[in-house]
């Protein structure tokens, strides 16, 4: 099983392309397997036959294990090896079992005749040698008795618990409740003191036969444990702006009147934003960026990251050197990204090296949100909807306007506010003029 994307521990055969006993050329497609990220095209290391297949269609198994043997013509796989594993593991087991009996069993005669024939003085060395040797060996402590010491402590039955479960000591919580009383948050706030993980609320069970219980997907873990890496340890802060989307709106509708034909190729507005958010990180280099350690990594490309929700998920297609595609080359590979992820049909590195990532929730009818940085990336935008409002124009009149809403979550490890505010400041510009994106 090949490892095809950067966190996948198992894949999942999903169909053979080739059968048993067919001839296959290296980059010859011969099966589809199922990662935690998309369905892919498994391609032929080599040139030979396939003479052996070891997972059916549908089998799961981890990365490094034998899903199938290519081999010369006439070639037959190789047969298994019984080794005597476990034979080898009792006699290696055996051997220092025998050896120990052996040794408990001869030190008592043969300390016995030394004893016998050693001289006196001799043994008196040896014993003293031995209890400088030997470190001195305390005696376990005695079990306090239930009685005499947290339940001298007033605390409550839930507060207790909780202190059971985190290992705190309850005579050294000092209690908020009446007369001293110890109570849940005053645990709590113990264990947060010691770095001790907060205990789990309680969560109601769905009753019997009113709910059901979904494993979790491979993309799905691999999601809760990218956004938990995410949003604990890496400093968020949040900026806001609200641009007028009337001028943008306007570009559209002149390339819609000069003749596009299908949906297929028209520019929509999420392009224009994708364009704009590569130009003004040209604009800014330093927002391009990320943390790593005990530096802040600048990158020379601008690896645009675009977030996907797909039927198991999430997953973040990257246009490469974005900086030097175009308007349309960027709503062309952006449409064949996300066509191809939501029918599991990416490759590995397709998914790799994001150096920022826009999301857009306008199409959903969300006016704004807050999105989660995808690490090692220093900021992630997060698109609204395009809202008609009442607006004061130039000259002071209320008038319907069109506006939209641009957040930007920042890692405050490599952008500070004043950064972040020139990136969106750039950003403004280029969405309100957007024939500058045409250049």
């Amino acid at each position: 099983m090949p490892k095809l994307s950067d966190t996948m521990t198992e894949g999942t055969l999903v169909a053979w392309k080739k059968k048993k006993g067919d001839k296959v050329s290296a980059g010859d497609v011969i099966a589809e397997i199922e990662t935690d990220k998309a369905t892919m095209e498994w391609e032929s290391p080599e040139d030979g036959t396939l003479t052996e297949i070891f997972v059916a269609e549908g089998g799961k198994v981890n990365v490094g294990e034998k899903i199938a043997f290519i081999g010369a013509e006439g070639e037959a796989a190789p047969a298994e090896k019984k080794e005597p594993e476990p034979k080898a593991k009792e006699d290696k087991n055996a051997a220092p079992q025998k050896k120990e009996q052996e040794e408990t069993e001869k030190p008592a005669p043969a300390a016995e005749k030394e004893s016998e024939t050693a001289p006196p003085q001799e043994s008196a060395k040896t014993e003293s040698a031995e209890k400088q040797e030997a470190p001195p060996v305390k005696p376990p402590p005695e079990p306090k008795p239930a009685s005499s010491g947290e339940a001298r402590v007033k605390a409550s039955p839930l507060a207790r618990r909780l202190a059971a479960e985190q290992g705190v000591d309850l005579s050294t919580v000092k209690g908020t409740g009446p007369d001293g009383r110890v109570t849940e948050s005053d645990v709590r706030a113990v264990s947060r003191s010691k770095g001790a993980p907060p205990p789990p609320a309680s969560v109601p069970r769905i009753p019997a036969g009113e709910g059901s219980r979904i494993t979790l997907s491979g993309m799905r873990k691999v999601i809760a444990e990218r956004l938990v890496a995410s949003k604990a340890p890496v400093p968020h802060f949040y900026l806001n702006i609200e641009i007028d989307a009337g001028p943008l709106m306007s570009a559209r509708a002149e390339l819609k009147s000069a003749g596009e034909k299908s949906d297929s190729s028209k520019i929509t507005v999420n392009d224009f934003v994708l364009k704009a958010s590569v130009a003004a990180a040209v604009k800014v280099p330093k927002a391009n960026a990320s943390f790593d350690g005990d530096a802040i990594v600048q990158y020379n490309d601008i690896n645009l990251a675009i977030a996907v929700a797909i039927e198991d998920g999430l997953v973040t297609p990257v246009i490469r050197a974005a900086q030097g595609k175009s308007l349309r080359e960027i709503s062309e590979a952006v449409k064949d990204l996300a066509h191809r992820a939501r029918h599991k049909r990416m490759k590995p590195e397709e998914f790799q090296g994001g150096t920022f990532t826009v999301s857009n929730l306008g199409s959903y009818g969300i006016d704004n949100f807050s999105a989660i940085i995808n690490p090692p990336q220093g900021f992630i935008l997060s698109i609204g909807a395009i809202v008609k409002k009442a607006v004061i124009d130039d000259c002071d009149q209320i008038v319907p306007g069109q506006r939209m809403s641009i957040g930007m979550s920042c890692d405050h490890r490599v952008i500070d506010g004043a950064l972040g505010a020139e990136y969106l400041k750039e950003l403004r510009h280029l969405l309100e003029n957007p024939t500058l994106l045409l250049i």
